[in-house]
């Protein structure tokens, strides 16, 4: 009776997008509940499970439909800190309740905006039971047949530097095919993207993760294109709390998030992970954002002193930049008293201090301090409170390894803390944000990639530079914030330029990396020798390149390839481009956003040296350009 209700009355259960294009249909199958999405009337997903095993509640099966409702949302909202400052969310809502045997509900809530899904479930309480250890979330995605994927996977737990995985650093595999073991055996980091053959692409992630539940990850998948939501390992954070969440009821789950196109556009611009959550607070004061130098990164821990960090605010207050980052073991080779007065000296010259802590309690064994200043309340609102009367405007923690309930806890209580001393948060050896930038006001951005502290430790890391940063804007920064520190323009990457790992990109895809990578604080791996060894001409474009954005754009590009972007900040638009093929790259641009005027090019002359030039667009405001290997190019105008 149920199978044949559903088979009469199936176009109740679907929802589709304002223009009517993309379209996600619900099904029970025997008491269990599938989804399906197609877009332009192409399948981008097959039956696809949905369900919670809760304790004392098994909301997978024997499932029967007791009610939907259907809304629409019209919201416009602001945020400065992501690719676009101004959204404007239109979206079509379905609810489902479904009941089990057991008379347990589940609400199943699906928003449907053009090209973008977000779903969750809704758990209401019965009796009094005011909590559910959630076992299994079955929501999973099945893909065609014809799929390719394009994963980084999850780290086995307590593995790396001092124990300090999983960290989302793992390097990528692009157009495998599904079914294919990640490298460690325990799933797939997100946010994960996919080829649906010539139909499109499909980027799956989740948003709106707090402390109230876990972060999740992507399963292995199999050959016949089936992936599912998974949890956290056991031992991660050195074991440290349950892997599985538990709610409180009534209560939800996180928005898992899909994105879909028929081209990689709307992988790139979607703005789904902040169009479904709100803020958590209200912001203490009014954030500022910007530009920081970052002695740490080419100079290294060395250059942790007095003497080195002076020479970086001064190298910040030069550039114009709003902050300069002290990191790891100031609190031994500085010294309290000495920070105070650095932070007094950056203050003279207009730039704010930003200081370096590690997460640590008990969970890896890294041994940089400071330590056991942000694992527990009365030590953090102590040290913030320290650095708010001194003046230091943010700091920037590591070494969380791990993705439970209780670490989710920790991100979201350090975040707050923060925000009550007026101090924004920068994370490293991190997860990666689930919405952060709307709902923490001071959050300021996250690693949760393969960054560029990488390009010192290893050769490798500098030969697959240009493959690396191509696949960022399709994938990790298409979802958030991600604080790289990009911009090496060293030749060699030590403190005299003479030695060390050798840089194979030109100085030009450097440049570009400060558009390409989207982060509200941007720490530039500039030093100060740039100021003398570079073209004057480089160093004029770091003086003023934004790092808050009002506009993104695709215009052409291809992860692990090559990629045009163009991004505005109030008037002004900066198309960056790279070229991470072995080949050199001629585009002919198309770009409606520049007026028939002159604009600048930064861009790669033959010999790899970096070049200035002006050219003026006609009316059909298109422009040709040339990407040498491992090479890049920035266009500048309005």
């Amino acid at each position: 009776m149920l199978l044949f209700w559903f088979n009469t009355h199936a176009q109740d259960l679907q929802v589709s997008s304002p223009d009517g294009k993309l379209t996600v249909q619900l099904k029970l199958n025997q008491g269990k509940l599938f989804y399906q999405v197609s877009l332009d009337g192409q399948q981008m997903l097959a039956d696809s499970p949905l369900g919670i095993r809760g304790a004392g509640a098994d909301l997978s099966q024997q499932l029967q439909l007791e009610s939907k409702a259907s809304r629409q949302i019209d919201q416009t909202y602001q945020e400065p800190k992501i690719k676009k400052s101004s959204v404007h969310y239109q979206a079509n809502e379905l609810t489902c309740t479904f009941k089990n045997a057991g008379k347990n509900q589940l609400n199943v809530i699906f928003r449907v905006s053009n090209h973008d899904i977000a779903f969750r479930y809704g758990l209401p309480q019965t009796g009094e039971t005011a909590t559910m250890i959630i076992e299994d979330e079955l929501s999973g995605y099945h893909f065609p047949s014809v799929t390719t994927t394009f994963l980084t996977p999850q780290a086995t737990p307590m593995i790396g530097w001092m124990k300090t995985k999983p960290s989302y650093e793992e390097e990528y595999t692009v157009d495998a095919p599904m079914g294919v073991p990640s490298k460690y055996g325990v799933g797939y980091t997100f946010p994960a993207l996919f080829r649906v053959g010539t139909q499109g692409w499909v980027l799956l992630s989740e948003t709106g993760v707090n402390g109230a539940y876990c972060g999740s990850k992507l399963s292995e998948g199999t050959k016949d294109g089936n992936y599912k939501i998974a949890f956290p390992e056991t031992g991660e954070n050195n074991g440290m709390g349950r892997a599985n969440p538990t709610i409180s009821l009534p209560g939800a789950t996180p928005w898992r998030t899909i994105t879909v196109g028929r081209t990689l556009k709307p992988i790139v611009e979607t703005t789904i992970p902040f169009d479904v959550v709100e803020p958590q607070y209200a912001a203490s004061k009014p954030y500022t954002f910007g530009r920081s130098t970052w002695s740490w990164l080419l100079w290294q821990d060395n250059s942790v002193n007095f003497e080195d960090q002076k020479k970086f605010i001064d190298l910040a207050a030069s550039m114009g930049y709003e902050f300069t980052l002290i990191d790891g073991l100031w609190d031994k080779q500085i010294g309290r008293k000495k920070i105070e007065e650095l932070a007094a000296y950056a203050l003279e010259k207009n730039v704010s201090v930003a200081l370096w802590y590690n997460s640590n309690g008990f969970w890896n064994d890294a041994p940089q301090g400071p330590k056991n200043r942000m694992n527990t309340a009365v030590a953090r609102k102590e040290e913030m409170a320290w650095m708010q009367r001194i003046g230091v405007k943010g700091i920037k923690v590591d070494f969380f390894g791990g993705d439970k309930q209780e670490t989710m806890k920790l991100y979201e209580d350090i975040l707050a803390d923060a925000n009550s001393y007026g101090i924004t948060v920068i994370f490293h050896g991190c997860t990666l944000p689930r919405g952060w930038e709307k709902m923490y006001p001071n959050y300021a951005g996250s690693e949760a990639v393969l960054a560029s502290e990488n390009l010192i430790f290893g050769q490798h890391a500098n030969d697959m530079e240009a493959f690396n940063a191509s696949l960022h804007p399709f994938i990790r920064n298409a979802v958030g914030a991600m604080e790289f520190g990009p911009v090496l323009l060293n030749k060699r990457h030590n403190k005299t330029n003479s030695g060390g790992t050798i840089r194979k990109t030109t100085e030009t895809f450097q440049l570009a990396t400060a558009v390409l990578f989207q982060s509200p604080i941007q720490n530039f791996g500039i030093t100060p020798n740039n100021l003398t060894d570079v073209p004057a001409h480089a160093i004029d474009f770091m003086k003023h390149v934004p790092t808050t954005w009002d506009e993104t754009v695709l215009i052409d590009g291809y992860p692990g390839k090559y990629c045009v972007l163009a991004r505005r900040h109030k008037d002004q638009w900066y198309i960056t481009a790279i070229n991470a093929e072995k080949t050199t790259k001629t585009l002919n641009l198309s770009l409606p956003m520049l007026t028939e005027k002159t604009v600048t090019l930064y861009a790669d002359q033959e010999d790899r040296k970096p070049e200035k030039l002006t050219q003026t667009l006609g009316k059909s405001k298109t422009m040709k350009i040339r990407l040498l290997p491992d090479g890049g190019a920035v266009i500048v105008g309005k």
